[in-house]
């Protein structure tokens, strides 16, 4: 299941993450928020922010799609997914 909702110049977006996909499946792991930024300097400010406490699951870095990629998981469980095209 997905879901997009725009907040202001920005895109939130989920989804659920099947079994098989990232280890067992428990409360807090099994869905991801990703993140459409709006530059490069607000994905590095929300992903430091969400990643402190918890773990840096792929550094942000500009990937050959073309966008600037990263993930985290937050101090609570919940995975994160940060892009912003370049």
């Amino acid at each position: 299941m997905h879901v997009s909702l725009p907040v202001g110049a920005s895109t939130l977006m989920g989804s659920d993450t099947a079994q098989g996909f990232g280890g067992p499946i428990v409360v807090g792991n099994n869905f991801s928020i990703s993140i459409v930024g709006e530059s490069k300097g607000q994905c590095d400010a929300l992903f430091a922010k969400l990643s402190d406490g918890g773990e840096v699951k792929m550094p942000l870095q500009e990937t050959f799609w073309g966008a600037y990629f990263g993930s985290c998981r937050d101090r609570f469980g919940i995975n994160w997914m940060f892009n912003c095209a370049l």
